[in-house]
């Protein structure tokens, strides 16, 4: 197989892969938001502030906890690198 398609069928994997992991974002915080009678989403005030102090914090600086929370998401993506770096 080519190299181009090779990184293709990388590519096209990794994608459904980070939409599974932004899908399954989106159902965590639309768990947590209030829908209003619009059907818009409220975002509890204080999880705007979590999670604009974790936008704002480099990685280096997170708690372990956040790190490791991003550690998790990673190794979802690993096993596809492995093998696309093994062929």
């Amino acid at each position: 197989m080519q190299t181009d398609q090779v990184l293709d069928g990388l590519v096209e994997t990794l994608a459904a892969l980070e939409h599974e992991r932004w899908a399954h974002w989106q159902s965590y915080l639309h768990g947590k938001a209030i829908k209003q009678e619009d059907g818009s989403l409220m975002i509890p005030s204080e999880l705007v502030k979590k999670w604009e102090k974790q936008i704002a914090t480099p990685f280096a600086n997170l708690s372990n906890e956040e790190k490791e929370s991003d550690r998790e998401q990673v190794q979802r993506y690993l096993p596809t690198i492995k093998d696309a770096l093994r062929r």
